[in-house]
């Protein structure tokens, strides 16, 4: 019998996430959690059941839970619900895609979700409640701390550091070495080619 999860927020990354968890095949969704005035839509044919203010009776009812807010503004969202739903015994599965290529020497912790086509090679580390977007890659030996999202197409090269609470753009490629500190933001499509401090943030200034 498959195990049930809760999903945590019913934008567009949820979709994404729900793909992932329907190609998997390990977890049945029971609902997701938005706002008040969402309760009985649906997300790809799922219920919305349930608010924040319902996390505690929640995780009374079920064990698993995944974030499923995206992380290009809300970051904050991602942590904080983590944080909350944690401290009532909420259990965060590893969510990895069957497309997905993970090293058996690598390492994922509790709540990350690696999406379609995302590599992780060997000794790779990457940290709680992150999200590697589709066709990301992370090389070898490379550190992506707690809560960082790294976006569709990025290039992690081996032996980079991404600290805690970063956002890495599509197609951003980080030259091998790199540290990135805590709290960056790297826009879309920039290479990085030297070591960056904490709250940095770089934007791609192409105008579409």
């Amino acid at each position: 019998m498959k195990k049930e999860i809760v999903l945590v927020g019913g934008g567009g990354h949820c979709k994404a996430c729900i793909d992932v968890i329907e190609a998997q095949g390990g977890y049945t969704i029971a609902g997701i959690v938005d706002i008040k005035e969402r309760i009985g839509e649906s997300v790809l044919g799922y219920r919305i059941i349930a608010t924040d203010d319902d996390f505690q009776s929640l995780v009374r009812e079920y064990e698993y839970f995944l974030i499923c807010i995206g992380q290009i503004k809300l970051l904050q969202k991602r942590m904080e619900k983590f944080k909350i739903l944690k401290s009532y015994g909420a259990k965060f599965p590893i969510i990895i895609s069957p497309l997905a290529y993970i090293s058996r020497h690598a390492k994922l912790y509790e709540g990350t979700v690696a999406m379609h086509n995302v590599t992780v090679n060997a000794y790779a580390e990457v940290g709680r409640n992150c999200i590697l977007n589709t066709s990301s890659v992370i090389e070898h030996d490379a550190i992506i701390k707690d809560n960082c999202h790294i976006s569709t197409g990025a290039l992690i090269n081996g032996g980079s550091i991404i600290e805690e609470n970063c956002f890495i753009g599509s197609n951003v490629t980080i030259r091998e070495g790199i540290h990135i500190g805590r709290d960056s933001v790297i826009g879309a499509g920039l290479t990085i080619l030297k070591d960056m401090p904490e709250k940095t943030f770089l934007k791609n200034l192409e105008i579409g």
